[in-house]
């Protein structure tokens, strides 16, 4: 399955599996695969552009996303919350929560949203714009893809540590090589995870 995820930049990932399934897109290169699945977590710029939704979009495109998002996104839209538990053109998903503890670019009253979903037999977390917090040690996935390079998000160290809560088979980091953090992020928080790490 991991051959099957491609990371694009910032918090943005295109999986491939039964589906097509998108996270966050954003600075999305033009010819890419279309999306039958594009998963939100939030409503910053960096996360819900209009122009990057629709240059993955295609007529029959499913986006799930927050309420706030709505009025960016034109088409198939299901609005989740956390702690919804879908099934979505074959794909399992939950919703959790993403949220800062030692900042307020995300605030826990906001509701922005990771997702766990599953695809190739795989269960992916997709934290979106988080730090540490409590509920990732009740995650269970295979593949964590979580955010490293602090600012907005937690620190490659934090990481380290939601890392260890969460216990999935592979990390990869993600939230940098746009707007903030570069692949050295990645690879200190590579460093210092002693489970394995594949930086994309």
């Amino acid at each position: 399955m991991l051959d099957k995820i491609f990371f694009i930049n910032h918090d943005c990932f295109r999986i491939e599996g039964d589906v097509v399934v998108y996270t966050d897109p954003f600075h999305v290169p033009d010819g890419l695969p279309k999306a039958d699945l594009v998963l939100i977590s939030h409503d910053h710029f960096d996360h819900c552009s209009p122009e990057d939704l629709n240059k993955v979009k295609k007529d029959d495109t499913t986006f799930l996303a927050i309420a706030v998002c709505r009025k960016q996104i034109s088409g198939d839209v299901k609005i989740v919350r956390v702690g919804d538990k879908l099934e979505v053109k074959g794909v399992a998903i939950e919703v959790v929560p993403a949220y800062n503890t030692d900042k307020d670019f995300h605030p826990q009253a906001q509701g922005h949203v990771g997702y766990v979903f599953t695809l190739g037999g795989q269960r992916i977390y997709f934290a979106g714009d988080t730090d540490r917090i409590p509920e990732m040690k009740d995650i269970n996935c295979d593949i964590a893809l979580l955010p490293v390079s602090g600012t907005y998000v937690m620190t490659a160290e934090q990481a380290v540590e939601a890392a260890k809560d969460i216990d999935p088979k592979v990390v990869i980091p993600m939230h940098y090589g746009d707007i903030v953090g570069t692949r050295e992020d990645a690879e200190r928080f590579s460093k210092l995870y002693a489970g394995e790490t594949v930086i994309k």
